[in-house]
């Protein structure tokens, strides 16, 4: 286990290298005709400038925590979670730079070389940011272990925790404030272009047109990125914390030939190294099988990249750990994991892709009312199945390893992280590819593939989404039962009574009822958030259709102002996510100083019950909606079309979806992680209040 770190450093520096490679491959293909640079150009700088301002914001609360980390827990935790914020954001930038480069190129190739290339071209593009979000994680996390090794157990809590913190509490900030961007900027130009104007999705008349592709951009790329950086590494930190902390005869089922207590809490710390290194070997392979069925329908291409890697991942891990001398036990929780997340992957497929969507298109026939009821119930019946998967997931692998077993379990269903996010972010190189075309003046049949390419795109960015929040379920498990041995460690080294979780005590049960409250209050916040935005966005492209004559017509050499909508957008999104944000990070600080760890682990229990079941909810509820108002667009209701009423009443069910889908149910699933790894963190503060 000595050499472990330099594995995991060296796979996350080839991932590095070959993401490189792509990103020029990318770059190297033609732009196209003078119309389609100008548009990528537009959206290229909308996101960039959405981008460093986002950042700016961030920076300043990163030195913010620095300095009150530094103060509480020392220098190295302020350091630490310098060093977590630092690569979540970097993990955006490159996925946003080589998104914003592949998405026009996507067009070119779809003109210029057809289908199969134009394929290749948007998942090349979504492996820059799939390998960069593993290869940043491994990294960093592999430098953290070598580095602190040897320090006390305390000391290498405090780094891990640190570290973590850093990552999720950018990703939450990154992931609202992407997600406020995207949905107000698409309902808004959807109110306008498709509602009250009767105008094509993407048509170059409408001024919300680039900012929803630049939303695109900033919600599922550079905000998505983030999200499962964050879940990578939260999983890895979990495993580790636990390692730390539980019982020595626990962990001897990993290696039942070591009998020395210090070599096993090695084993069990670096063990989620080890695993995470794997996935991402794995990963790598992944993605050049997938891209030599470049020649096969993208539907078929892209759910084979999302299930083959676990199986691939389970093959590979028999002999891996053997060459470790750790037993097969942990072999069979990596399974569960893997098997789990392909589980959740390919529900998530069903109910956002198959038969629940067109029970909601059909149900558009009779207005909006009743799409809408038929959205809540798809969304609302598609918790049941990913949540059971988990719990058999969670119980197979504390069957093995107790509570370590189900931090094992995230890691594994992690595992496969690169090629996940490659296929997540082809998603919005794909839609902007179709977007380009649209306002391009490109012919049906370019505009035909890319549609095909926008269509596979949107269930795999809902395949993506209940991804996140499945690992996010497993991962949250986990980190609470690191948080409650914790502070239990501390209790018994002061000879106090350990922590109470017992349903009869007072203080959990009012924290359950608190903890209840808190994803309600990040759904409502973000929700509303988004609907101030898009009112504004609304008003102003009614303005430039109304005071800028000829617009609305597309007469020639008329242009709209988009640049207005990306301010409007832009200063909207990071104003308004500072609220969530806050409450996610101070709510258990707050709870934990003022009232005890008792009361802040029964609110974290209540925040994952409830904020699991909502964030599926919404996302796949959400989904649906989306994918119904596509599937009348495409003619599945026979004789009811673009225009028509029930594709208007479709519309607005999309109007709800959207922020559902891209805006709350995400921001749902880190407000849990949020809350999590900062209760971890804070616990040694907390256990004696």
């Amino acid at each position: 286990m000595e050499s472990l770190p330099f594995y995991a450093i060296g796979a996350g520096a080839v991932a590095l290298v070959i993401a490189l490679a792509l990103y020029f491959r990318v770059k190297s293909i033609p732009e196209g005709n003078e119309a389609m640079a100008r548009i990528a150009r537009y959206i290229r700088e909308g996101a960039m400038a959405f981008l460093w301002r986002e950042y700016k914001v961030l920076g300043l609360y990163a030195l913010v925590v620095f300095a009150a980390l530094s103060a509480a827990l020392g220098l190295t935790a302020g350091v630490c979670f310098l060093a977590g914020a630092g690569l979540s954001l970097l993990a955006g930038f490159f996925g946003m730079k080589s998104a914003t480069y592949a998405n026009v190129r996507t067009t070119e190739a779809a003109r210029t070389k057809g289908k199969p290339e134009a394929l290749l071209t948007a998942l090349d593009g979504g492996a820059v940011m799939g390998l960069c979000v593993a290869g940043l994680g491994l990294i960093g996390m592999g430098v953290l272990y070598y580095l602190y090794r040897s320090a006390d157990r305390h000391e290498l809590g405090t780094v891990l925790h640190s570290f973590a913190v850093g990552a999720s509490s950018i990703a939450l900030f990154a992931r609202i404030g992407g997600g406020i961007y995207t949905k107000a900027a698409d309902v808004g130009a959807d109110i306008v272009g498709k509602v009250e104007a009767n105008i094509p999705e993407d048509d170059p008349r409408n001024p919300g047109v680039i900012a929803d592709n630049v939303g695109d951009n900033v919600g599922d790329t550079a905000g998505m990125g983030a999200d499962i950086f964050e879940s990578y590494v939260a999983a890895m930190v979990a495993a580790m914390a636990l390692a730390l902390t539980t019982p020595v005869e626990q962990l001897r089922v990993l290696a039942p030939s070591v009998t020395d207590e210090t070599t096993l809490r090695v084993i069990g710390v670096a063990l989620p190294l080890l695993l995470a290194t794997i996935g991402l070997a794995v990963s790598v392979v992944g993605i050049f099988i997938t891209r030599m069925l470049k020649n096969l329908p993208p539907a078929r291409v892209l759910r084979l990249a999302l299930i083959l890697p676990p199986f691939l991942v389970i093959l590979a891990a028999f002999p891996a750990l053997s060459a470790f001398g750790i037993s097969t036990s942990a072999v069979y929780v990596l399974a569960a994991g893997a098997l789990a997340g392909a589980v959740v992957g390919l529900v998530t497929d069903y109910y956002t892709s198959s038969g629940p969507v067109e029970a909601v298109a059909k149900a558009a026939l009779t207005g909006p009312g009743t799409n809408v009821i038929r959205g809540l119930a798809v969304g609302m019946e598609s918790t049941a199945i990913p949540l059971v998967t988990l719990v058999v997931a969670g119980a197979v692998s504390n069957h093995f390893l107790g509570l370590y077993g189900i931090a094992l379990a995230a890691v594994g269903m992690l595992a496969g992280t690169a090629i996940v996010m490659t296929v997540d972010t082809y998603g919005p190189i794909a839609d902007n590819a179709g977007g380009i075309s649209e306002m391009s003046g490109l012919g049906e049949e370019v505009r035909a593939i890319t549609d095909e390419l926008d269509a596979v795109g949107n269930t795999t960015a809902a395949v993506g989404k209940g991804f996140a929040i499945g690992s996010a379920v497993l991962t949250v498990v986990a980190l609470f039962a690191a948080f409650h041995m914790e502070v239990n460690a501390v209790r018994v080294s002061k000879g106090a009574a350990e922590l109470s979780l017992h349903l009869t005590d007072a203080n959990v049960l009012m924290g359950l009822l608190l903890g209840a409250i808190l994803p309600c209050l990040v759904g409502s916040t973000t929700m509303t958030a988004v609907g101030r935005a898009a009112g504004a966005i609304v008003e102003e492209i009614r303005r430039q259709f109304r005071e800028i004559p000829g617009l609305l017509e597309g007469k020639p050499g008329v242009e709209p102002q988009p640049a207005v909508i990306v301010d409007i957008a832009t200063t909207a999104a990071i104003k308004e996510m500072l609220l969530p944000g806050a409450i996610a990070v101070l709510s258990p600080v707050v709870l934990g100083f003022a009232f005890g760890a008792e009361l802040l682990a029964g609110a974290l229990a209540g925040a994952l019950a409830v904020g699991s079941t909502l964030s599926l909810l919404m996302a796949n509820g959400g989904g649906a909606w989306d994918n119904a108002k596509k599937f009348i667009e495409k003619g599945g209701l026979t004789g009811h079309k673009k225009g028509s009423d029930a594709h208007k009443a479709a519309v607005v069910g999309d109007t709800v979806g959207d922020p559902f889908k891209d805006t709350s149910g995400p921001g749902i699933a880190i407000l849990i992680k949020v809350m999590s790894v900062v209760s971890l963190l804070i616990a040694p503060l907390v256990a004696m209040r």
